[in-house]
C-alpha cells in the first residue's frame, strides 16, 4: 500500500498543520481543566491510566517527538518509562503548567523543521518507522485518541466535558 501522506504533499503548510495540532492541544487542556483534581490522578475506568497518565504521555511523546524530527535524536521509551512514572508532576497545576512550557516549545521547535523533512523515513524512539509526517499525524492522532478516554472518564463522573469540536 502506498504512503497516503506523500501522495498528497503539499496539501496542508506546516505552519497549518501546526496550528491545527495546538487546535487539539488547546482541547486536550481545556479536558484536563475539567477533571476534578483528585480524580486526574487516580480515576480510571477498567485497566486504563489515569487521565494525568494520559496528559503526561501526551506531552512527552509531543515534546520528545518533534524534537526527534528535528535533530534525529531519540529517546527510547523504554529509557523514559521510569520518568513518566515518577514525573514528579503530582497537581493539576503542575500538569497545566508544563502542558503550557511544551506549547511554547512546539511552537518555537516545529517551524524549525525543513518542510523536506517532512518526508524522509525516520525510526521514532526506536521503534517506528515511516515520514516523519507520518509520525506527527500519530502523534496527533494519539493524543486525540487519550483525549477520547478522558472525556469518556468525565462523562462516568458526571462532568460535562468540553465540547470535542471547539478547538480555538
Amino acid at each position: 500500500m502506498e504512503n497516503l501522506t506523500q501522495q498528497s504533499a503539499g496539501i496542508i503548510s506546516s505552519a497549518a498543520l501546526l496550528d491545527h495540532w495546538q487546535g487539539h492541544r488547546r482541547l486536550t487542556r481545556k479536558t484536563i481543566e475539567s477533571f476534578p483534581e483528585d480524580q486526574l490522578f487516580n480515576y480510571s475506568i477498567g485497566s486504563m491510566r489515569s487521565f494525568a497518565a494520559l496528559a503526561i504521555e501526551i506531552m512527552w511523546m509531543s515534546a520528545q517527538g518533534v524534537n526527534g524530527i528535528l535533530t534525529n535524536e531519540w529517546i527510547y521509551t523504554e529509557e523514559l518509562a521510569p520518568l513518566f512514572e515518577e514525573s514528579g508532576m503530582k497537581t493539576k497545576a503542575d500538569i497545566l503548567w508544563a502542558w503550557d512550557v511544551i506549547t511554547v516549545e512546539l511552537n518555537r521547535l516545529f517551524p524549525e523543521i525543513k518542510e523536506e523533512r517532512f518526508q524522509e523515513k525516520v525510526k521514532a524512539f526506536g521503534q517506528w518507522e515511516g515520514a516523519a509526517i507520518d509520525m506527527v499525524l500519530y502523534f496527533i492522532d494519539n493524543e486525540i485518541h487519550h483525549r477520547a478516554q478522558g472525556t469518556v472518564y468525565l462523562r462516568s463522573l458526571d462532568v460535562e466535558p468540553p465540547a470535542f469540536w471547539n478547538r480555538f
